[in-house]
């Protein structure tokens, strides 16, 4: 449980010019301290680490022409990924003669394709957290909505005879409300092949990816990889800010050419970097380990 912290507001003295002035406005001395008692009492409404991020992802323009301009974006280097035999998206894992392989698009599903910021919104209006269960039970409700940008990009994709492949980190007993989350709003599914990977669908599908883009891999040249988080893209994804940082200038050819990602603010691999992915810490601890790591400006 978050631990929420409340600010207080402390009553204000009575002095005799307030009271004179609240009287000559025709309040009684009783109405006054009553109305006075009623405002302090009033709760404090909870602080919520997530409720910017949550706020920009559900009613924000920036956050739909982002999520449009990256999916715009992935059109055109389909295109040229198409024309390009020696183009892979997976040069971890495509290996061998991959040039005359089928092509495919892999792409993450939570906050990639199907927005779940609504299940942040309870939690933050509720006073929870993450939790198993709810987000379970979030799932099995089939809530989520398309991100902007999304739906057309894989039907893009489809039409262009390109296999859409979904590598997400939801549970193997989540992939059916999962399937029919994405039917209900026709991102496209293949007949011939499973291409909804879930996580422990099989006993070396982790939470790294890499042996999923791998099966894949094996069948299909694999033209972009979309996802939201770190870990779509690479499994040395936990490690610290530094040796992130490396990875990500390792491969900073491919940000936007093979590898394109979809803002998300409000959770991932980032934020739990500050504290070195310790998640015994609590709720405190790892804010003031988040706070540490700014880069604050001192003032004058």
């Amino acid at each position: 449980m978050m631990t929420v912290a409340r600010t207080r507001h402390p009553r204000a003295p009575l002095t005799a010019l307030v009271l004179a002035v609240m009287l000559t406005g025709g309040l009684s001395a009783c109405a006054v301290v009553e109305k006075m008692k009623s405002e302090s009492a009033a709760p404090a409404v909870p602080a919520n680490d997530n409720l910017n991020a949550v706020l920009w992802t559900q009613h924000s323009v920036e956050f739909k022409g982002n999520a449009e301009t990256a999916f715009a974006l992935a059109r055109i280097r389909l295109d040229q990924a198409l024309k390009d035999r020696k183009w892979t998206a997976a040069p971890a894992e495509q290996t061998g003669k991959f040039g005359n392989l089928p092509p495919a698009v892999v792409l993450d599903v939570d906050e990639t394709l199907l927005d779940n910021s609504a299940y942040q919104a309870w939690n933050i209006t509720a006073g929870t957290d993450f939790d198993p269960k709810s987000w379970t039970a979030f799932v099995n409700s089939k809530s989520s909505l398309p991100i902007p940008g999304a739906l057309e990009f894989t039907q893009y994709a489809a039409a262009k005879g390109v296999t859409v492949f979904y590598v997400t980190n939801r549970s193997k007993e989540e992939e059916p409300a999962t399937r029919e989350n994405l039917e209900m709003y026709k991102f496209p599914l293949s007949a011939k092949v499973d291409t909804v990977l879930t996580q422990q669908e099989q006993p070396d599908w982790k939470s790294a990816k890499g042996t999923r883009r791998a099966v894949i891999a094996k069948d299909y040249r694999i033209l972009l990889d979309i996802g939201d988080n770190f870990g779509d893209f690479v499994d040395d994804y936990k490690g610290s800010e530094d040796e992130r940082q490396k990875i990500w200038e390792d491969n900073k050819a491919r940000w936007g050419r093979e590898w394109i990602v979809i803002a998300n603010p409000t959770y991932g691999s980032f934020e739990s970097t500050p504290y070195k992915n310790d998640f015994k810490l609590t709720d405190d601890e790892k804010r003031q380990a988040k706070r540490s790591a700014l880069w604050a400006w001192q003032g004058t």
